[in-house]
């Protein structure tokens, strides 16, 4: 969450500010920065601690402006940059606060990374399917596992963790089977990520498909007490775990399904037929809507007991098992942005290319 505007207003200083006023700005924010903006609004730039302490071994006063020291180009994310992506920016890049402009290049909010660690987490541990072949996607899979096809300069996987634990997951299981070792070798413990990772390791010869590995986790790690997040390992998403838990309990679903809405435009004049075949009326060109699964669950602990040890079973397998014992089903439906990486087409799209 970014500093409420309110609180944003602690952290600034104008131009003309001096040394003493940026310090007290920085000791108001109980951070390590002032924010300098003119009159209109504009982000002008940044001075940290640091600036500062070096302004004054250098002869600096507590009354010389501030304006020389001021970092005129710093970092800064647009609204519409997740967070999971600023906490890896932070991370890469070592900084602590990253301000948020608009599209004029007005202060708009900051995110600090206080805000982003200090979040509470969620008792729910996730897991990923990330077991598969990726056969659709050709020889781009002969050596280098789908998992680890690259986005934005990192691979998909640590994107799906990034947003795991933007949503206050700490704990995540990794399904490996196919290149198993090179997942294991990038993710390693986790810690990279801001989580704790284990494996759960398929054999390669029996895939187990898209749910059996929810049977390995149940018996090598016994009952649990929340439900978990279970999501395949090609998706591009973005989505709150939490929310899609507070929807999961409300419903007080065995499972819940992340949905999407999916259109298709048929290409012709559709026919609608009546008694012995008589035209009624034509649609041109109809778009037609279907609900669609995203590859993402929330899965109650008790609804595992169903899925076998060791032995192939899909989701559809594990939605018709809980329908059939009377066990409630439900569908999140997620509105932003999702791409399932499942063709060279899909990862191409998914680069932005």
């Amino acid at each position: 969450m970014a500093t409420p505007e309110a609180s944003l207003k602690s952290f600034c200083v104008g131009p003309e500010a001096t040394v003493r006023e940026a310090l007290a700005a920085i000791d108001r924010g109980a951070s390590r920065i002032a924010l300098v903006v003119d009159g209109d609004g504009q982000l002008q730039g940044i001075v940290t601690d640091g600036d500062i302490r070096r302004s004054l071994l250098k002869g600096a006063h507590l009354d010389s402006p501030v304006l020389p020291y001021v970092n005129a180009s710093p970092r800064v994310v647009g609204r519409d940059v997740t967070r999971a992506s600023v906490l890896d920016m932070m991370r890469s890049l070592r900084i602590s606060e990253v301000p948020i402009v608009d599209a004029a290049g007005r202060l708009a909010g900051l995110h600090t990374l206080t805000d982003m660690v200090g979040r509470p987490t969620l008792k729910n541990a996730a897991v990923i399917m990330a077991g598969g072949k990726g056969t659709r996607l050709g020889a781009l899979t002969k050596d280098t596992p789908k998992p680890l096809m690259t986005v934005a300069d990192r691979p998909i996987i640590d994107w799906i963790i990034l947003g795991l634990v933007e949503s206050g997951v700490r704990e995540v299981f990794v399904s490996v089977a196919y290149l198993a070792h090179k997942i294991v070798e990038h993710l390693g413990d986790g810690s990279q990520l801001g989580c704790t990772i284990n494996y759960l390791h398929e054999d390669p010869e029996k895939p187990l498909n898209t749910a059996g590995a929810l049977g390995l986790f149940r018996k090598e790690h016994g009952q649990i007490d929340e439900s978990l997040i279970v999501t395949n390992a090609d998706l591009m998403a973005r989505y709150s775990a939490r929310d899609l838990l507070d929807f999961h309990e409300a419903n007080e679903s065995a499972l819940t399904i992340v949905s999407r809405t999916y259109t298709h435009q048929v290409p012709f004049g559709v026919l609608e037929l009546g008694d012995n075949r008589l035209v009624q009326g034509v649609t041109e060109k109809p778009t037609l809507g279907f609900e669609i699964s995203a590859g993402i669950y929330a899965v109650r602990p008790e609804t595992l007991d169903l899925v076998p040890y060791m032995e192939p079973y899909s989701m559809p397998d594990l939605v018709k098992a809980c329908i059939d014992t009377g066990r409630n089903v439900a569908a999140w439906p997620m509105e932003s942005d999702w791409i399932d990486v499942g063709t060279p087409k899909d990862l191409a799209t998914a680069k932005g290319q």
